[in-house]
């Protein structure tokens, strides 16, 4: 099976150019479940490069033809605030893409795609889609917009004024594709398209993102990115498995101390037992020595009975 172009790395060098916008068109088709028409894409504070996201990140902005605004951002390396990071990038945006003065009516409609290649949070599938939604708190319904307000903002929920999550972790994909978006999963995984797929944007992308096509010098720099992108991978598998290695260590230890410190309490229950053992019969051998000289003084076996509380099958065996 042909080799394909990592995705990051086409969005970096090849898909902010609107003469190949189909390709992230396709997945954006596929994913929100209408036909999107890119029209241009922007420049934002949110999609600035660092030294740090050359290989761990890259995103892309774009505005289609209903001037909603979609950020795609790809992301290799875990990041423990990451819900926090996609709230933080759509609300930049809302404000970056409003002039000052203009009414809320303005206000642009945000997408937010997360293709990530770390687990993020604790859930069983591998795409999942976050909105907005005001929910009665007594009969629990839905707060609906009015007749006015569909047709003021051309849309049919509340939800849809609001940005709206993707979040695709792509490493939980089982590699079966039996359905356009799997297919882009498979993609995203594997670098690989098969040949019977027909996801919207993947025979654009077997046309123009095939490694054989770029020049050698292309190549060469592509295979440095996914070399540093693997290394990435690599150091924080590394720090992981340390982590837990350090932590099992720690926790050995532990584990072994709190037995030696339940063997040394085992130990002093034993001999507290022991001595309580040797005083019982220090005192059993004091009674019955009493209750002997009682006997032999003719004492009767009922008053020697109430001084020692020895039974009388005992004193008279004395």
């Amino acid at each position: 099976m042909t080799d394909y172009i990592r995705f990051d790395w086409a969005m970096k060098r090849l898909l902010r150019n609107k003469a190949n916008a189909a390709v992230l068109e396709g997945l954006l088709t596929t994913l929100l479940g209408e036909k999107i028409t890119i029209q241009k894409f922007l420049e934002s504070e949110s999609n600035q490069e660092d030294e740090f996201d050359k290989y761990n990140r890259v995103d892309i902005l774009a505005e289609d033809a209903h001037g909603r605004l979609t950020i795609v951002e790809i992301q290799n390396n875990n990041e423990y605030a990451y819900f926090q990071r996609i709230l933080f990038g759509t609300s930049k945006l809302v404000t970056e893409y409003v002039n000052r003065g203009e009414g809320y009516d303005n206000i642009r409609k945000i997408y937010s795609i997360n293709i990530l290649y770390f687990e993020l949070g604790h859930g069983k599938d591998y795409v999942y889609h976050g909105k907005t939604e005001f929910r009665g708190i007594h009969y629990d319904d839905v707060l609906k917009l009015t007749p006015f307000q569909r047709q003021k903002f051309n849309v049919s929920e509340v939800s849809k004024l609001y940005p709206e999550y993707y979040i695709l972790k792509v490493n939980g994909f089982n590699d079966v594709a039996k359905n356009s978006l799997e297919e882009w999963v498979y993609y995203l995984k594997t670098n690989k398209i098969p040949d019977n797929a027909t996801a919207p944007g993947l025979a654009e992308a077997r046309e123009m993102l095939q490694v054989a096509r770029m020049s050698k010098e292309e190549q060469r720099a592509y295979w440095r990115h996914v070399d540093n992108v693997n290394l990435l991978k690599s150091n924080v598998y590394t720090e992981r498995e340390e982590g837990k290695y350090e932590g099992i260590t720690i926790g050995e230890a532990r584990s072994e101390a709190k037995v030696k410190e339940a063997e040394a309490k085992a130990e002093k229950a034993e001999a507290k037992a022991k001595e309580a053992e040797a005083k019982a019969k220090e005192a059993e051998a004091k009674l019955l020595g009493t209750a002997r000289n009682l006997k032999a003084s003719s004492v009767s076996i009922d008053i020697i009975m109430q001084a020692t509380g020895l039974s009388r099958e005992v004193i008279e065996q004395l």
